[in-house]
């Protein structure tokens, strides 16, 4: 813990140091104030370090982690890291943030930090490393209404005005809406929404996404409806009969870790207790990556590529 010192002996120069450069952003239910732009920035999670690469703000950061040891990276975010370290395969200690030199760390609940964790805003806050938290993250922590893509809006724009970059993230949220809104007017007549599940993974309980989770917003926004919808949560387990009750017309599987998506699929096709299921039925899958159906720039790729598959008359004109 080799900076301990060295941040502990800063704080009290953190007050003067906040000039006509500060910014304050709503962070989950606090407000975040940060006196200039980041210089040493660290990002957790293949998604989120994609908002800051987007950004264009690589030569801002120091580091990155949460991916080699359970994410599938993307081959062209992955080169753009090429050159910059993975502070930790999966959670980064305190130690990581603090050997780095961190002045800024952006990060989730259940995206690198978690409740009672070594890493939290709190812990960060005593060595003068400001936390924004993921918007979609927050319903971990405090009541939340259901997931929207304003999440994704709303956090690109905190992060332009953060790091100074403004004109970048208004550019990338115009790109954003105008492609949702191309998918949206194709679906003006599309007919009532498909049932979607998401599967993520597991096989005695299934994983997946309540309404507080993104996927809600990419399902909507493509014309379907969220069968886990009444669920005032996250990503969350539940049980095959919940499933099973809901009868999915169509099943979203999510690519990454261990299992492929095609070996998701055969499990689900060979399950006993799912051979009645419409989409078990007719076979009606859609894959997406892990990275379109977090909080990111690719969940206008994944709202494309959702709405296609469940209304393929809207897109075959």
């Amino acid at each position: 813990m080799k900076h301990f010192l060295h941040y502990a002996l800063c704080l009290p120069l953190l007050g003067a140091a906040l000039s006509a450069q500060a910014v304050t952003v709503t962070s989950c239910d606090r407000q975040l104030t940060i006196a200039q732009p980041p210089q040493r920035a660290v990002s957790q999670d293949i998604n989120l370090t994609g908002m800051l690469l987007a950004l264009g703000l690589k030569s801002r950061m120091v580091g990155y982690s949460g991916i080699s040891a359970w994410k599938t990276p993307n081959p062209e975010l992955m080169a753009q890291l090429a050159d910059l370290p993975e502070l930790a395969a999966r959670h980064p200690s305190l130690e990581n943030l603090l050997n780095a030199e961190a002045d800024f760390f952006f990060a989730g609940w259940n995206y690198g930090m978690r409740v009672g964790g070594e890493v939290t805003p709190a812990s960060l806050a005593r060595f003068g490393i400001p936390v924004y938290e993921l918007s979609e993250s927050c319903a971990h922590v405090m009541p939340r209404r259901v997931a929207s893509l304003e999440d994704v809006y709303n956090d690109l724009h905190n992060l332009g005005h953060i790091f100074a970059v403004e004109p970048r993230a208004k550019a990338l949220v115009q790109g954003m809406q105008q492609r949702v809104a191309a998918v949206r007017a194709r679906l003006a007549d599309s007919g009532p929404a498909p049932r979607v599940f998401l599967y993520d993974s597991g096989e005695e309980s299934p994983f997946t996404a309540g309404r507080l989770a993104m996927p809600q917003a990419l399902i909507e926004a493509a014309g379907g409806r969220n069968v886990m919808d009444e669920l005032a949560a996250s990503w969350v387990r539940v049980g095959w009969e919940a499933v099973i009750n809901s009868d999915p017309e169509v099943i979203l599987i999510v690519d990454y870790g261990e299992r492929s998506a095609a070996q998701k699929r055969d499990f689900l096709l060979q399950h006993p207790a799912l051979q009645g299921l419409t989409a078990i039925r007719e076979q009606r899958f859609v894959v997406l990556p892990y990275l379109a159906v977090t909080p990111s720039l690719d969940n206008a790729v994944a709202i494309e590529t959702l709405a296609a598959a469940l209304h393929p008359q809207a897109f075959a004109r």
